[in-house]
């Protein structure tokens, strides 16, 4: 089958760093999936639960039953933890006892395939055509379960201090790990949260050089971030006339967070959601095509 045919997928978004814009990146893309294709699943596998508290599911997070020991552990039905977001939008809760359970993973027959024998297996392409989980930052056996899952990563970054051992750290310690093991594709390098001037020496141009000089960057770079070294020589010489390259700041996507809704649902005019809505599709091809420039995507 061509990789770049749709068909039921799932992801993991990921980046062994905090503050990367991760779980923003993994419900705003998620909802672009359900918003395209009618529903989707979001998976909040972080153990601090920032994703389903924010999004008004504090009680799931703190209630007395561990809904994720039972159903990765325990066998219990996922669907009967699976709460409603917004129109086609379901999520999978957090628990606040989540080390427990990646503590019971060590031990357990298959302890790295449980998300994906409990909870993926059984609902994609049943449930839903579309999967995104929300992984922790740190290595473990909960981010095992996420890219044995998914067999696909998507790592967000922002042009924060470290962002290069972000990356490399990620590469190296969680994907290069992980492949000796099982296949494993990252979809895309995602650069969030810019702002500064791209035509001085700025942690906004440091961090787009290095993912746009990767030798994987054509097919990990999506095209709304993608820089030749001609756009490079027009940015330098005042006469590019492209986009803003990467997901932009905006207070729209804070305050989004902040009210505990997708970008789409706070504020469906905020001009960011063409990036969500790339992300979605290069998720729904299983990776980046490039048509000799930058692509029409469907809303």
């Amino acid at each position: 089958m061509s990789a770049h045919e749709t068909e039921p997928r799932a992801v993991a978004v990921g980046v062994l760093k905090g503050g990367f814009a991760k779980t923003t990146t993994a419900i705003n893309l998620a909802r672009e999936l359900a918003h395209r294709n009618g529903s989707a699943l979001v998976v909040d596998l972080d153990d601090n639960g920032h994703m389903t508290q924010n999004l008004g599911f504090a009680e799931a997070y703190e209630a007395e039953t561990n809904h994720v020991h039972e159903v990765l552990l325990d066998e219990a039905d996922p669907t009967e933890a699976v709460v409603n977001v917004v129109d086609g939008l379901d999520l999978f809760p957090a628990h606040q006892d989540l080390e427990d359970v990646q503590t019971q993973l060590k031990n357990a027959m298959g302890g790295s395939t449980r998300l994906n024998a409990r909870v993926v297996e059984p609902l994609l392409g049943e449930e839903y055509d579309y999967i995104v989980v929300d992984c922790p930052a740190n290595q473990g056996k909960l981010n095992e379960n996420a890219l044995f899952a998914t067999n696909n990563l998507m790592i967000p970054v922002r042009p924060e201090t470290g962002y290069d051992s972000g990356i490399h750290n990620t590469v190296n310690r969680l994907v290069k790990e992980a492949r000796q093991y099982f296949e494993l594709d990252i979809l895309a390098v995602v650069p969030s949260g810019l702002s500064q001037r791209l035509d001085q020496d700025r942690r906004d141009r440091a961090l787009l050089e290095e993912i746009n000089s990767m030798g994987i960057a054509d097919s990990v770079v999506p095209e709304f971030c993608r820089l030749t070294d001609d756009d490079w020589a027009a940015i330098d010489d005042g006469s590019y006339d492209g986009p803003l390259p990467g997901i932009r700041y905006r207070s729209a996507i804070d305050d989004a967070n902040d009210a505990g809704q997708p970008l789409r649902d706070y504020d469906g005019s905020c001009d960011q959601l063409s990036c969500y809505a790339e992300l979605a599709e290069i998720v729904e091809r299983g990776g980046i095509v490039r048509d000799g420039g930058r692509e029409e995507v469907a809303h």
